[in-house]
């Protein structure tokens, strides 16, 4: 068959200007990304010959082989795994898949040293070896079909490639890097050895090169036709805990997730019983690019008998837990197991709640034993944790206990647990308010009384803090309960003398209410005087039943209709400004205007916004001319 020419992929020509041109701050990784891609390909054969052992051939040892010509400066990865028809080569090789590209590039070209890991997180693997060669050229052939229906695959990363069909007997693939001049480092045997014992030491499948010998006359090493593994070629998490060094569970994880930081905690666990399984779990100490993206998940890979079956077991883990990265082996599933299986499965029901009770135990310990290291993961993934709350009722009070927030006491990492040991004498609930930013809730006015009592309330500012707390109803008998919320109600933190001075007041101040109820009628449910303020004029609240007004905000900024409810204006009555509204005869017309600011001025201090900011500013400009 005579050659044929395509061209790639638009975003594939994107992608391989931006690995030739920027990925140059870690060239090595190229190897890595080959090997992962040949371990893959085995994997994947392992599991369609479950159904067709036919697929094996004459071949049942599976291993990945790795040599260097120097002569012809080639670099050559073979596997022995699934291979590829010419239909899977154009498609494979040529196109990639959209999902996550924009990101790939805009990751890359937001720095011009990006590390040349980025490229692992993305899928594009295949392409780094044209980070040091300037032609590629892949032969394969998928296992089942005849030897002549071998395929060639050739191109020099510039904008096309070249695609012919090629006798071979073997199935599987080789990928032959034809390196760039100035990348000679790369031909030496040593050099491609050391570069997979940092990266893939830990891929299960043996990884060979040919052994090498002293050669007296050239005085040097020489490779030999004898093979060597130059891997352990043993899957990490099948080795006792007590066998593993703690910079071998670092290289996995980073060999794992393609991160370039250590974990944060990791734990290493086989259990046994009804269900039997091994777990290697790892916490991220940053979180990724596409966290808060609920239905990307690709964390927990999943192996049986350490076949890899899925590398998205989203059933194994909670969809609040997705930052997650490792490695479940289970002794009791199915080889041939299924996405559907998965999701009805009692044994793998059963691995998700202990992998669950694992991390949670794993934070536990981080959170009791290593503070500085919990409130960096508190700020990176505490938002995501919290989604918890509504989603696994089982774990509701453990997870209540990790919780960690902002508060009038400290600008973080109290705890609820921290928040009860301190409560005054006679104060039962948990005070909160919830805000847009920190500074904003600091600067609640429904937090002046409680300020002034010396009364600590939780500030919350993350958008799931609404939904959390629609979940998060009491704390060790203590109900959590918003200062945005119904009428003040400090109980036995309020003295008798205050609260009948507080009535008092009102009743001297209900002819003014009526006033204010008249002329904010379209735009409040009610007008009251409160104990609640010390410094402001006055404040916006809802109904205890009603839907706060950040939580509607947080909607409508969702695009979602929010259910409509008119607020509470409370008004301070020792204030200058409410006393100047009170001597307002009536009749006057500054009355409505100042009502109105007064209004407005609580709405922008609570965080919303105005309807109709120009005839605010008409009022203030009126009041101003008059002084």
């Amino acid at each position: 068959m005579s050659k044929h020419t395509h061209a790639f992929q638009a975003e594939v020509k994107q992608i391989l200007h931006l690995v030739t041109h920027s990925l140059y701050s870690n060239k090595e990784i190229f190897l890595r990304e080959l090997v992962s891609n040949a371990s893959d390909a085995c994997d994947k054969l392992r599991f369609e010959a479950l159904d067709q052992p036919g697929l094996f051939e004459d071949a049942p040892a599976l291993d990945i082989r790795v040599w260097v010509d120097a002569e012809a400066r080639t670099i050559t990865v073979r596997d022995n795994g699934i291979g590829m028809s010419l239909e899977e080569a154009v498609q494979h090789l040529g196109t990639i898949a959209k999902s996550g590209t924009r990101e790939f590039m805009a990751a890359l070209e937001g720095d011009r040293k990006k590390d040349a890991n980025l490229i692992g997180q993305f899928g594009v693997g295949f392409y780094s070896g044209f980070i040091v060669a300037d032609r590629i050229t892949v032969e394969s052939r998928r296992a089942g079909l005849p030897a002549a229906d071998g395929v060639r695959w050739s191109s020099d990363g510039s904008g096309d490639f070249e695609v012919e069909t090629i006798a071979r007997p073997a199935r599987g693939t080789d990928v032959i890097l034809h390196l760039r001049d100035g990348e000679d480092e790369f031909l030496a045997a040593w050099k491609l050895r050391s570069i997979i014992a940092k990266y893939s030491d830990h891929i299960s499948l043996p990884i060979l090169m040919p052994s090498t010998k002293w050669d007296e006359e050239k005085k040097e090493q020489v490779a030999t036709d004898e093979w060597e593994t130059v891997n352990k070629a043993a899957a990490l998490w099948t080795r006792a805990k007590s066998e593993i060094t703690d910079d071998e569970y670092q290289a996995f994880y980073q060999q794992l997730s393609y991160d370039t930081q250590p974990p944060l905690a990791y734990t290493h666990n086989r259990v046994e019983g009804r269900t039997e399984y091994t777990q290697l779990l790892y916490v991220p100490a940053k979180a990724p690019f596409d966290l808060w993206n609920r239905d990307k998940r690709g964390g927990v890979k999943l192996y049986v008998k350490r076949v890899f079956i899925m590398d998205d077991a989203e059933a194994l883990m909670p969809v609040y837990l997705r930052f997650v990265k490792g490695v479940i082996d289970s002794a009791d599933l199915p080889l041939n197991v299924s996405r559907e299986l998965l999701q009805e499965s009692r044994d793998v029901k059963a691995i998700r709640e202990g992998c669950t009770k694992r991390v949670l135990a794993m934070l536990e310990d981080v959170a009791e034993n290593q503070l500085d290291k919990y409130a960096a993961f508190w700020r990176e993934f505490g938002a995501v944790l919290k989604e918890g709350l509504g989603e696994d009722f089982a774990n509701r009070e453990r997870l209540a206990k990790l919780l960690r927030f902002a508060s009038t006491h400290a600008d973080e990492g109290v705890s609820l647990a921290d928040y009860v040991s301190r409560m005054k004498e006679g104060q039962e609930a948990i005070y909160v308010v919830t805000a847009d930013t920190l500074a904003a809730a600091k600067g609640s006015p429904q937090l002046e009384v409680f300020r002034k009592k010396g009364i600590e309330v939780l500030l919350l500012v993350d958008r799931v803090d609404e939904w959390m707390l629609s979940h998060l109803y009491e704390f060790e008998g203590h109900p959590l309960r918003s200062v945005a919320k119904g009428a003040v109600d400090l109980g036995k933190l309020q003295d008798e003398a205050e609260k009948k001075a507080a009535e008092e007041a009102a009743e001297a101040f209900a002819p003014v209410l009526e006033r204010l109820k008249t002329a904010l009628k379209d735009r409040v449910k009610d007008v009251r005087a409160t104990t609640r303020l010390v410094e402001s004029p006055a404040c916006i609240v809802v109904d205890e039943g009603d839907m706060s007004t950040h939580l509607a905000r947080l909607l409508e900024q969702a695009g979602q209709e929010a259910p409509r409810s008119q607020p509470i204006l409370e008004v301070n009555p020792g204030h200058a400004l409410v006393e100047r509204l009170a001597a307002a005869p009536d009749g006057d017309a500054r009355f409505d205007d100042l009502a109105q600011i007064l209004f407005d001025q609580a709405l922008l201090a609570e965080g919303g916004q105005l309807d109709d900011p120009a005839a605010y500013v008409a009022r203030v400009n009126r009041m101003l001319a008059a002084v």
